[in-house]
């Protein structure tokens, strides 16, 4: 059915907000050294965090088994969200102040807006709101295990624990390195949020996440990007009141604030998939409209082996992506090009 459309209403979007604290990069660091099934798909190498296991104190490590089996990382990131710390001592002060039914309802995972009153009751616990949100969330990996654990741990013991893991984590990793860290976590900050009046709340989304699309959802206003250097390559997405959290991986000429040179990788994978006649042909067919790949094949006359080889150099650059087993071309990646490029030689 044709639609006319009268409306005025421009189509809903988001804004974005950018933060950056040694505190984010403290408790994401706790999260990778835990997280065994991704610790291999990380961009420091295998042995570089098996070597950092022999080389923490026995109470760290004791400390980081129990993370491991409770995944108390995530109240953590949950807690860091309540206020704007930038140092430790601050940090932990607040969870040594909060109160004990507060602590758990901040440690439980946000599941939406109109589940916020089943939250409460199960942080003062209500074993049939506990339960509830348990089923709520039964396809999520972890959290109904972590919301059972957080409704019924014992509340000063898991404040003893939580500061214990950040304040060692932070002595033995972060302290030593932390002039650093807080330059290359400043300086691709400042990138960001130079972008901000430079490009559009989905466009920059993108550019920052390395190619994430995020569109508008109801209820959710804001997004929040936290830039990360540990879980580089990943991107890590959250939910809190109202916010989608991206904790994305710094990019690349950040990590060198020095050399003005020195090109993000994404930008150089962006221009080497598009530095083939066979990849832009299949650009401007997929710019026309999404097609399969029986319909790329036959508009091009090249075998089915060879078009698919050229799609995947084109995914994995965030250029295409698969839609309804289409596939189609990301033009919010496109928009971008011009202005990273931009960015690159006026840095």
């Amino acid at each position: 059915m044709e639609v006319l459309n009268h409306t005025s209403r421009k189509r809903e979007t988001y804004q974005v907000h950018v933060t950056y604290s040694v505190l984010w990069e403290c408790a994401l660091g706790i999260a990778a050294i835990t997280n065994t099934p991704i610790i291999k798909t990380l961009e420091k190498p295998a042995d570089y965090w098996e070597e950092l296991k022999e080389s923490l104190p026995v109470g760290l490590l004791v400390e980081l088994d129990f993370v491991s089996n409770k995944n108390t990382w995530k109240a953590l990131l949950q807690l860091l969200h309540i206020g704007d710390f930038n140092e430790l001592k601050e940090f932990t002060s607040f969870i040594q102040a909060l109160p004990l039914e507060d602590l758990t309802f901040i440690c439980l995972p946000f599941i939406g807006n109109k589940y916020q009153e089943l939250r409460r009751r199960a942080a003062l616990g209500e074993e049939s709101a506990m339960k509830e949100m348990m089923k709520l969330t039964n396809d999520h990996s972890f959290f109904p295990n972590y919301i059972e654990f957080i409704c019924q741990a014992n509340g000063r013991r898991l404040k003893e624990h939580l500061i214990n893991v950040m304040t060692d984590w932070y002595e033995a990793i972060i302290e030593k390195d932390l002039y650093r860290l807080q330059t290359i976590l400043k300086t691709d900050y400042e990138m960001k949020k130079k972008m901000l009046d430079n490009m559009p709340p989905e466009e920059l989304v993108e550019w920052a996440t390395r190619g994430v699309s995020y569109l508008p959802e109801p209820s959710i206003h804001n997004v929040l990007l936290i830039p990360q250097y540990i879980y580089r390559p990943w991107n890590i997405e959250a939910d809190i009141e109202g916010t989608k959290v991206f904790y994305y991986p710094i990019a690349d000429e950040s990590i060198t604030p020095n050399d003005r040179y020195t090109p993000n990788n994404f930008i150089v994978q962006k221009h080497k998939a598009l530095g083939d006649e066979v990849r832009l042909r299949i650009v401007k067919l997929l710019y026309e409209h999404d097609r399969t790949l029986q319909d790329i094949t036959e508009n091009l006359n090249i075998g089915k082996s060879t078009i698919h080889h050229h799609l995947k150099i084109l995914r994995a650059a965030k250029l295409v992506e698969i839609i309804d087993a289409k596939y189609s071309l990301k033009r919010i990646a496109f928009d971008v090009l011009s202005k990273e490029l931009e960015l690159y030689l006026n840095q």
